[in-house]
């Protein structure tokens, strides 16, 4: 994302970088993170795919897919290196380059918080704040991070050129 961020975006980041974290504590705090806990956030994260409402399991990944799209493009209009690549080799621009990615994805990652709990209210009939955030973050942060870097690498490949500073 190589424009300025609207006021709005950077409160939504913000908001979802604060539910993420206040999900995460709450889950911890309420169920803590013995071997069963682990067991049953795996299993249930396993099950969700072939459970109700698996559309979410196409759903948020398509729409990171097409932030990273949109974001990659940019990132090869502007010259600028390799997403991922960037923030595995230059740790100065880690903290950047990740707020970059939450302020694009932060709508998908509301949406799969919400999504997720609604699903575990409807089918477990119960409410597990820390892994509505794993399945949010899963489903869409991680496809973001992803394949940003590679729709950058194909735009770049379309355009008939390279990253600034990029080893190859």
């Amino acid at each position: 994302m190589t424009e300025a961020a609207s006021r709005n975006q950077i409160l939504l980041a913000r908001l979802v970088v604060v539910l993420i974290i206040v999900f995460l504590v709450a889950g911890l705090a309420w169920s803590g993170f013995s071997a069963d806990v682990r067991q049953r956030i795996w299993q249930n994260l396993l099950d969700r795919p072939s459970g109700p409402m698996m559309f979410r399991f196409i759903l948020q990944p398509v729409m990171a897919a097409i932030a990273a799209l949109r974001d990659g493009i940019r990132d090869a209009r502007s010259g600028r290196t390799v997403y991922f690549w960037t923030m595995l080799t230059n740790p100065a621009k880690l903290g950047g380059r990740l707020r970059e990615g939450l302020i694009s994805s932060a709508r998908i990652i509301l949406l799969g918080l919400g999504m997720d709990a609604i699903y575990q209210f409807v089918v477990l009939k119960t409410f597990h704040p820390g892994e509505a955030a794993i399945a949010a973050l899963l489903l869409a942060f991680l496809p973001y991070v992803l394949l940003r870097g590679p729709f950058a690498r194909l735009a770049y490949w379309w355009r008939g050129d390279a990253p600034a500073n990029e080893i190859r």
